[in-house]
């Protein structure tokens, strides 16, 4: 824990003991304090002193009305109701945190860039539109304005080297484009208490001669679906399935798959953050100019184990979960492995953790303690080793050129606010959203972990980087998502085959990238697509995209939950 005493120094103020001497502000400050920014990696008098440097920076902004939006999430939500409230009575700024849709925050920074307007002041966006905001130049690189313009509402006590996902943020360039506010990454999740049944073990391992236990590979998974589905089939007088997913045609369905589900089949090349020449979209760069998506140009969204991803979805969605489950969305989704009758998902998004361990559902032990667990997600047999294994959602603090200096440094001192070391802990112990490596290697983490069924040890280990967002080869994020989900729900349906469907996605994939390479957008950095050439051409060289290996299904592989916690923990630093 940090003294109060040197952060002062590093801000250059004194420490207040004097409450005579102190205004409104440092009230105002010392009361959210001690009511409501507990635990913290810094120790009281730190906190008040790196709070002393907002009140100081803010004195210019006081009275003005800044709004700032993000997606509606359980972070968020404390940020807007919350953390809003006391960033206004500690400096003075009318502070608006407005919470709406993934989408509707896309459509609103959208709008900004295309009409020169200024919606809002200041928006948390996903990293995923690294690749959009470096090219635009609708965007102020936070590098930049941090050395310029922005200097003098930088925070002395910002510590970016304390974030943990600022490779997420930084552009080809190498600047950083985006602060990180809140992360959460897609894992495997499973019924631990099931899998540790010695009856259910013995059954397990005389049927398909190997342990029961976290899947390393699509083959353990799609043995431990089948399992649980048609040979268990009921615990407790249950019906249970060995899967859970999602397929009803909505925007939703895309993030199923561009959230890194054609890397961990293993589509793309080595690479982390991400896969380079070809990323987990199946999108090839030629130095960091998008050159195409289609295997006759280098890509990898239309090959084999394109195909084998989109195959297996389908499969398992269908054999494996509930049959309602073809005709929901994501956020119908979500909720249901919480009431008791799915063994396992392999594509599982830690946001849900808070739910998940809600005491009183039925995957809640009585001291509150969890039934289930995360582990690192299965890969399918196209992984190779050095390859992205999974996605990790990076809400980001983005500001845009496009908002007066003003506003724009006032909503700074805000985003600075919500992410800063005495705010930080209590807000990821609220929305379970780590950014910051001090928070994590608190004391309270370590007391909390137990709770959480794997989500501290995760982001402890040095595993966490192999999960990461979409990265810098997808120019225009908005243009490209859209597609997927579109050209994706006509295999679900049965309209097309999974192979046709991904050649059209490719398809169109690829005419985007030919309007924006006519348009010039990104400079160097432009699309530049190579010219078509036999498929095999590509196949014949290193890496992605990949020939279709003559089998697609190895020998299930499975580790011990318990043994792959000692591993992480022997790693951490």
């Amino acid at each position: 824990m940090l003294k109060g005493s040197a952060v002062a120094v590093a801000l250059g103020l004194a420490v207040f003991a004097n409450p005579a001497a102190a205004d409104q502000y440092t009230d105002a400050a010392k009361k959210w304090i001690d009511s409501e920014f507990q635990p913290s990696s810094l120790d009281k008098d730190a906190q008040m002193a790196e709070l002393e440097w907002f009140i100081k920076a803010a004195e210019p902004f006081r009275g003005m009305e800044i709004n700032v939006v993000s997606e509606t999430i359980t972070t968020h939500e404390y940020e807007s109701k919350v953390l809003a409230k006391a960033f206004s009575e500690i400096t003075g700024i009318k502070l608006t945190h407005d919470l709406i849709g993934e989408g509707d925050v896309i459509e609103k920074l959208q709008t900004q860039m295309q009409s020169g307007r200024n919606i809002y002041d200041a928006y948390i966006n996903d990293s995923d539109l690294i690749g959009t905001h470096s090219r635009y130049d609708a965007v102020v690189p936070l590098t930049d304005f941090m050395a310029g313009e922005g200097k003098d509402v930088t925070s002395p006590t910002l510590d970016l080297e304390d974030f943990i996902g600022l490779s997420f943020t930084t552009g080809p360039d190498g600047k950083l484009y985006q602060l990180p506010d809140q992360q959460f990454a897609n894992l495997y999740w499973f019924r631990y208490d099931w899998f540790q049944r010695e009856d259910l073990q013995k059954q397990f391992k005389d049927k398909y001669g190997y342990d029961l236990g976290v899947p390393v590979n699509w083959s353990a998974y799609e043995d431990i679906a089948e399992f649980f589905t048609n040979d268990v089939k009921e615990i407790d007088g249950k019906k249970v399935y060995g899967h859970m997913d999602y397929g009803k045609k909505d925007p939703s369905l895309g993030w199923r798959f561009t959230d890194a589900w054609l890397s961990m089949a293993g589509a793309g090349d080595k690479g982390i953050p991400n896969g380079l020449p070809v990323d987990e979209w199946g999108i090839r760069v030629e130095g960091c100019a998008p050159a195409g998506s289609s295997v006759t140009r280098g890509g990898a969204a239309n090959g084999p184990a394109a195909v084998y991803a989109l195959t297996k979805y389908i499969d398992w969605l269908k054999a494996y979960a509930p049959a309602e489950a073809a005709g929901m969305t994501f956020g119908e989704a979500g909720p249901v492995p919480a009431q008791g009758q799915i063994a396992q998902q392999i594509f599982w998004y830690t946001a849900f953790t808070a739910d998940m361990a809600k005491k009183g559902t039925p995957v809640v032990n009585e001291d509150g303690t969890p039934k289930w667990r995360m582990a690192p997600s299965p890969h399918g047999p196209y992984w190779e080793e050095g390859m992205k294994l999974g996605y990790q959602d990076v809400g980001s603090w983005t500001l845009m050129k496009s908002t007066p200096p003003e506003r724009r440094k006032a909503a700074w001192l805000y985003a600075q606010f919500v992410t800063a070391k005495t705010t930080s802990l209590k807000k990821t112990l609220t929305g379970l959203t780590p950014i910051r490596q001090s928070d994590l290697d608190t004391q309270a983490m370590t007391d909390i972990a137990p709770n959480w069924g794997g989500l501290v040890e995760f982001y402890r280990s040095p595993a966490r980087v192999q999960w990461s967002p979409t990265g810098t080869n997808v120019p225009d994020y908005p243009k490209l998502a859209q597609l997927w989900w579109q050209n994706v729900a006509e295999a679900v349906t049965g309209e097309r085959t999974p192979q046709e469907a991904m050649d059209n996605l490719a398809t169109a994939m690829d005419r985007v990238l030919e309007r924006l390479e006519r348009a010039g957008i990104g400079g160097e950095c432009a699309p530049k697509l190579n010219e078509e050439q036999d498929a095999q051409y590509w196949f014949d060289q290193p890496g992605a995209p990949k020939p279709k290996l003559d089998n697609e299904k190895p020998q299930g592989e499975t580790v011990k939950y318990d043994d792959l916690i000692a591993e992480w923990s022997a790693a951490q630093k």
